[in-house]
């Protein structure tokens, strides 16, 4: 195994010429955007003064707040990991029950936004408040960022390496650790950085859980206006946590293995699971009920709660066009974004990338209130005709949820192969043709589920949502939002379901653009 190893690891290693500037023009203005808010967070921390700023930074209580969100960034990125990869190998490598079916419901939970989940959750259990709670619901909400690249890796893999170790005497459990977790490990890498950064900058969840992390400290401290210099220096201090995190992801990435060989991968032979079938199989349908299911329920019942208060169908029916319409222009324009920084990312490795794929992760842990204030610094100042206007939103979904699409697309165009590439260079297409002809159409699959998985958080994402939407404009999660804040749940639930149901969609295009070999032979 080990002689195959040099093979598997030239591509990621080989230098390729210099990035073209169609690449690297776009990149930089796109990570620019990305500190946007960055920019605003140190205006703010200069007019607190060097004196201010250090005693925020020596306080017991931020001392706290690094730990606590640490623990929980661990904890959460942890279980997501092992129960992302541990779905996505029952669903394509065993001969677990139902494995069909557990493809197809795992990834469902991305439609359940986390303080929807934590609703459902803490309205049942009152005693999940605090640090098990706040595990609990963001694992279950995020694992499948996991479980998606990783049951798309395993898809296109070929398994034939791993039945060349099973043949060489290793045991099921070797084969699986030796072999299978090597070939997904960028996969796992990219998704884990997903579930770390969301779990950074989620507020929702841990505010309706009453756990105190950086992003409900912060929004405390913006709600009072004596208290802005706080909130600044804390969110910078995030913003480092979030470099620190994505240069760790980097660093497991570098031994990212390619794929050896031409051809489509052909179906792997299950592994017999023997008595374990059916507690697995069990397991699975645990985890999926938790995720899924039960904060379903819980929405369901207070819909029928709320039934005889009557429903305004008018309102729904603007706030379901009102979140498709916003969440497609923030995927179209994300998706834009990322196509440059991924394909440098993937191809053009260097010191000038590795600082502009980074910088562009630099707002994604930011709390959704941060950067919507940070915005409407730039509206009222700069472009006052954009400020509450559909513009600005797009913008700050821009600066949120960029990384999701650019990790889609890098994966994507680092498991393809580069040889068909140097082929077209060697025929004398130049590098546009080449972007063009070979590497967007081989890169495709990553795109659209970078799109979809945009689309689907930005229908999603709340508080900027809420500070910068378009005047008279309500989307199902600000909706839902405030018909929780006055503890009419029965009038929330319509909008809860609705959302959802909605998110269901690109939640089954992910799922579609996750195989492959979708309407062939197996």
């Amino acid at each position: 195994m080990r002689d195959a190893e040099p093979a598997t690891r030239t591509p990621a290693r080989r230098r390729g010429p210099a990035p073209p500037l169609f690449l690297t023009a776009p990149s930089v203005v796109v990570s620019l955007i990305a500190l946007l808010p960055i920019g605003y967070l140190l205006i703010r921390t200069a007019e607190a003064g060097l004196a201010r700023v250090v005693d925020i930074l020596v306080r017991e209580r931020t001392v706290e707040l690094i730990a606590r969100s640490l623990l929980l960034v661990v904890l959460v990125t942890s279980l997501s990991v092992a129960i992302g990869v541990g779905l996505a190998f029952l669903a394509t490598r065993t001969d677990v029950p139902g494995r069909r079916t557990i493809a197809a419901l795992a990834a469902l939970p991305l439609a359940i936004p986390s303080y929807v989940a934590a609703f459902a959750w803490i309205s049942a259990v009152p005693q999940l408040a605090g640090l098990p709670g706040a595990v609990l619901v963001l694992t279950l909400c995020c694992y499948p960022y996991v479980y998606l690249p990783v049951l798309a890796a395993l898809r296109r893999a070929d398994p034939g390496v791993e039945e060349v170790a099973r043949s060489l005497g290793r045991s099921p459990w070797q084969t699986f650790r030796e072999v299978t977790l090597r070939q997904v490990r960028p996969a796992a890498a990219a998704g884990g950085l997903l579930v770390a950064l969301y779990t950074l900058s989620d507020f929702g969840a841990v505010s309706i859980l009453r756990y105190d992390v950086f992003t409900r400290v912060i929004y405390t401290a913006y709600r009072s206006s004596f208290e802005r210099s706080t909130a600044a220096v804390l969110s910078l201090l995030l913003v480092a946590l979030t470099v620190a995190i994505s240069i760790g992801e980097s660093r497991v990435r570098r031994r990212d293995v390619a794929r050896v060989g031409a051809g489509t991968a052909r179906a792997a032979v299950p592994v017999r699971l023997g008595r374990g079938r059916l507690p697995l199989a069990g397991a699975s349908a645990v985890v999926i009920g938790l995720a899924l299911a039960f904060p379903v329920a819980s929405l369901a019942y207070w819909f029928a709660t709320g039934l005889s208060a009557g429903l305004d169908v008018a309102h729904l029916g603007e706030s379901i066009v009102a979140t498709a319409w916003l969440s497609l222009l923030g995927a179209i324009a994300c998706t834009l974004g990322a196509v440059p920084v991924g394909i440098l990312a993937a191809r053009h490795r260097g010191r000038f990338t590795t600082v502009v794929e980074q910088v562009t992760y630099a707002g994604h842990a930011l709390p959704g209130i941060v950067v919507a204030l940070a915005l409407v610094f730039l509206g009222v100042r700069v472009v006052p005709w954009a400020y509450q206007e559909a513009p600005l939103l797009v913008l700050a979904y821009v600066v949120l949820f960029l990384p999701t699409a650019v990790g889609s697309v890098r994966s994507s165009v680092a498991q393809s192969s580069v040889r068909g590439e140097e082929v077209a260079r060697s025929l004398g297409s130049r590098p546009g043709e080449v972007l063009r002809r070979v590497t967007l159409p081989l890169a495709a699959p990553g795109i659209g589920a970078g799109a979809a998985l945009v689309l689907l958080t930005c229908m999603k994402e709340l508080p900027a949502t809420l500070l910068l939407r378009p005047t008279g404009t309500d989307t199902l999660a600000t909706s839902l939002w405030t018909e929780t804040g006055v503890g009419a749940y029965g009038a929330a639930a319509p909008y809860g379901l609705a959302l959802v149901v909605l998110a269901v969609l690109p939640t089954i295009w992910l799922m579609r653009l996750s195989d492959p070999d979708r309407g062939t032979s197996r």
